[in-house]
């Protein structure tokens, strides 16, 4: 067991910090807040200062958040803080009550102007509650002989009051919701709408007494103060509404909203004002709007459901039929021409041309996927048409087939859409264009249906391919409402400009940028560093590698080569001797035929290039081969052993070869792409468990040391 350790001697102060106490009818005091003493004693104490002799009607509140100093968030008082020494909750409220009970006008405006601010701390809250304070609210709301400037300061109280979450919405009484519904139907002041609009939303998300409202507030009200004053509260209410609703009513809701006159009144909330608040509620809307289509989506084909059959065989009549008639209207005829039917679905691209039915069986998603390509195929018949048979009269394996792509693109959609999702409590991304046409999912199908054929042939795909083709489609159809177009007819023009080469460019300039960020980072420096002589050893060993294996030279004589006549070079498997000799051009010699040697420690140096003596002969007869090299021995006369490589691989090669032997660095730009590539995949490799982590450029800081270090205890 480790020795329990001392806690340093300035411990004990950490408990205590200094601030400042103002009061107004007092000189404020500087004071040492210690936090293990009792509020009560601190408060005693300053009150002692200001000689102060009911100590218990007082409380300490924050001066810039209007809050008071509780047991529960005294440590929120930091070094620097002013608090303010006021009235305790229980008294103001008390003195509240007071003046709102004796009914004087003047006294009754002067409380309630500060009531909302106090309603927000919930220590005030539940003091005012527990002094009935809010059922005296009701009574003045319900009142109707109030003035509004009245009214209007009650109401945002009652709202403050609620919002703690303290009280149950089931206390209301209908005459109560009755009261702020009538504030929704006259001419009252815009704040009391507002707080009646939040009032409202409530009682329909947590009473049980929500019906009053559905009942009683209409669609085409809210859209009318939507339209006159925008804001957040009226969309929540219609969310709400929305969420309270069956299906049927949903359905009414989403058909209201689908309407080109009630659509312009969201487009005109969208273009003035889409703050955080009004844009989260927007996000709630079509969520909820969208997710009217989780039950198609959901809803796997019924083979006796006659509308679903009708709807595949008015996919066929439209593709291959110009007047649009059934030519074999007959039950018998048909059956005998049952196969001629099946060679139109499989040139539809259904998977089951025998019974098309089948594909619409998996979900998601489901009747969906049939209800989209009947409405791109009514709707878009020309496209239609022109989808199909351009890939149906195909002779080659580059046929994109409808059916089945159509059914995967659904999928894919109800996947990015997340629709069936419900809504986040922080989410606010929202997409304008669904808000612009009365079937915006099907008309944004008939948009991506287009642009996936296109794509499909540009990567002159197989169905092999079909996983890839769809990884394109979905980054296309992704990165074209991240900039949340406007307007269907704003993301046709933006997808348009997402080909398949422009994807292809993206993801690889994304992909540089990436690793070149990571490079920079510092753990990814080090751990270079680290690697780098490990790489360096595998390039080093490649070369004497190739050198040991050996290469067949060109000879030349007086600048020019001489033809079919070659000589092969060597390294021995010690590394201490290069051997060479004559060779013909088919064989390789063994090293036993190579009759001439040159140890490699009576190799003085390399020369390259121009510096080569028979380079220079090559340069007065105006050859152009570049790559020479020549090993000057150590002997009197300074003899040489000249190469002329075949290409440039070669001489890059023997060259970081020769270097390598001689202890020398290694200098080719092949050795510099070598390792750039090995160092790359090294890296990736070792870095594959942080696929998809940000590795940021400088380590983490260094956590601050903790109050004391007295971690050991007795067990």
């Amino acid at each position: 067991m480790l020795p329990k350790a001392k806690m340093p001697a300035l411990a004990r102060d950490s408990h205590v910090v200094k601030i400042a106490v103002e009061f107004e009818s007092g000189i404020p005091q500087l004071i040492e807040f210690d936090q293990r003493t009792p509020l009560s004693s601190i408060i005693e104490g300053l009150c002692s200062f200001w000689v102060i002799n009911d100590s218990e009607s007082y409380a300490l509140r924050f001066a810039d958040a209007n809050n008071y100093v509780t047991e529960k968030n005294r440590h929120d008082v930091k070094n620097g803080s002013v608090l303010k020494m006021v009235f305790s909750p229980s008294k103001t409220a008390g003195e509240i009550l007071t003046k709102l009970q004796g009914g004087k006008l003047d006294e009754m405006t002067r409380v309630l102007a500060d009531l909302p601010g106090l309603s927000a701390d919930i220590t005030f809250a539940l003091e005012f509650i527990k002094e009935h304070g809010l059922n005296l609210i009701i009574t003045i709301i319900e009142d109707t002989g109030y003035p509004v400037n009245i009214l209007k300061m009650a109401l945002s109280s009652f709202v403050k009051l609620m919002d703690h979450g303290t009280i149950s919405w089931d206390i209301l009484q209908p005459s109560f919701i009755s009261r702020n519904i009538s504030f929704l139907n006259g001419s009252f002041n815009a704040e009391i709408v507002q707080s009646a609009l939040s009032i409202l939303e409530n009682i329909v998300q947590n009473s049980s007494n929500f019906a009053l409202v559905e009942k009683d507030v209409t669609l085409e009200v809210l859209l009318k103060l939507l339209q006159d004053a925008p804001s957040h509260n009226t969309i929540a209410l219609i969310n709400a509404l929305f969420i309270k609703a069956d299906n049927a009513k949903r359905q009414n809701i989403a058909a209201t909203f689908s309407c080109k006159q009630y659509r312009s009144i969201i487009n005109s909330v969208i273009t003035t004002n889409t703050g955080a608040e009004i844009s989260h509620q927007l996000y709630v809307l079509q969520t909820l709007t969208l997710g009217l289509l989780e039950q198609r989506m959901k809803t796997p084909i019924d083979a006796q459901d006659p509308d679903g059959q009708e709807k595949i065989k008015e996919l066929r009549r439209i593709a291959f039929e110009a007047e649009g008639i059934d030519p074999i209207p007959d039950v018998t005829a048909r059956r005998a021409h049952g196969s001629s039917y099946s060679t139109y679905y499989k040139k539809l691209g259904f998977k089951c041309d025998i019974n098309p039915a089948q594909d619409f069986l998996e979900t998601p998603p489901g009747v969906l996927a049939l209800d989209c390509m009947v409405y791109f195929a009514r709707n878009y018949t020309q496209s239609y048409t022109k989808v199909v048979h351009e890939n149906s009269c195909r002779a080659d394996e580059h046929e994109c087939p409808f059916g089945r792509t159509s059914i995967e693109l659904v999928k894919v959609l109800c996947d990015i859409l997340r629709i069936g999702e419900s809504p986040s409590e922080h989410g606010q991304e929202f997409h304008p264009m669904f808000f612009t046409h009365d079937h915006p999912f099907e008309e944004f199908f008939c948009i991506c249906i287009v642009v996936l054929n296109k794509s499909w042939k540009d990567m002159r795909a197989t169905t092999e391919d079909f996983v890839k083709v769809f990884s394109v489609v979905r980054e296309q159809i992704t990165r074209s409402i991240t900039g949340r177009p406007a307007s269907l007819e704003d993301f046709r023009n933006k997808i348009n400009t997402f080909t398949y080469n422009t994807i292809t460019q993206l993801r690889q300039q994304e992909r540089t940028s990436r690793e070149e960020c990571e490079s920079t980072a510092s753990a990814i420096v080090s751990l270079k560093e680290k690697i780098t002589p490990e790489i360096m050893s595998l390039i080093k060993e490649q070369r004497l590698g190739y050198l040991v294996v050996g290469t067949r030279f060109s000879k030349y004589n007086g600048g020019k080569r001489e033809r079919d006549k070659y000589w092969y070079a060597r390294l021995s498997p010690n590394l201490k001797v290069i051997h060479y000799g004559d060779c013909d051009e088919k064989n390789v010699p063994t090293l036993e035929e190579l009759n001439s040697k040159l140890p490699v420690i009576d190799i003085r140096q390399m020369l390259v290039g121009k510096e080569c003596p028979h380079m220079k002969e090559m340069r007065a007869k105006k050859s152009t081969f570049p790559l020479g090299f020549s090993l000057v021995t150590e002997s009197s006369d300074q003899q040489t052993l000249d190469f002329v490589a075949p290409d440039e691989t070669t001489f890059n090669y023997w060259t970081d070869g020769i270097n390598a032997l001689l202890g020398a660095a290694m200098v080719s730009k092949q050795k510099d792409d070598d390792f750039e590539t090995l160092l790359s995949m090294e890296i990736k490799l070792r870095l594959l468990d942080t696929e998809g982590v940000d590795i940021s450029k400088d380590p983490p800081p260094i956590p601050p040391e903790p109050e004391n270090y007295d971690f050991c205890f007795d067990s």
